[in-house]
């Protein structure tokens, strides 16, 4: 799994339909929100963290991924009963660093892609982590092994994802 540096002439530039701009993002952020309810098992995973970083790294754009990953990140906040914003920092903050991070990375390698979404996952965490408990007040505990153990789960349903994505986006 070698992660290669490209040069900024190498870099392929996607794009996606509006359709799928719109329809992808609400079917990750109702899926994310419903599923757990049936299958408590599911809540590891973070389905719209894995658009954000597809749409991110395929975009390769840092002002697209910083508002993907922030409308993405404040649609799943208000979905839930935490305070509006914690989502969207973070996943903000994730879709910067993915786009950005595609830039200088061959994240078309499954492996790469792989290793990106576990770091991106552990971002995600600690940046809503150190929100959520530093600013808000909220009481949450930190632990390492689940952390990594989400992520590599994670990074294993978003192999999935990102061929998925790949389905749909289109050569610029």
């Amino acid at each position: 799994m070698a992660i290669t540096y490209t040069s900024g002439e190498q870099v392929e530039v996607y794009r996606f339909s509006l359709p799928a701009t719109i329809l992808i993002p609400l079917a990750a952020i109702f899926l994310q929100a419903w599923l757990p309810l049936r299958f408590p098992i599911l809540k590891i995973f973070d389905l719209p963290l894995l658009v954000v970083i597809g749409f991110a790294t395929a975009r390769r754009n840092p002002l697209a991924g910083l508002f993907t990953g922030g409308l993405i990140g404040i649609l799943q906040d208000a979905l839930t009963h935490q305070p509006i914003g914690l989502y969207g920092i973070s996943k903000t903050v994730v879709g910067f660093g993915a786009s950005s991070l595609g830039i200088k990375v061959d994240v078309e390698n499954p492996g790469a892609r792989f290793l990106l979404t576990i770091l991106f996952y552990v971002v995600h965490e600690i940046v809503f982590f150190i929100i959520a408990r530093g600013l808000v007040g909220l009481r949450m505990e930190w632990s390492w092994p689940h952390e990594i153990g989400s992520g590599v789960a994670n990074a294993v349903l978003g192999i999935a994802v990102y061929a998925l994505l790949d389905r749909v986006k289109q050569r610029t």
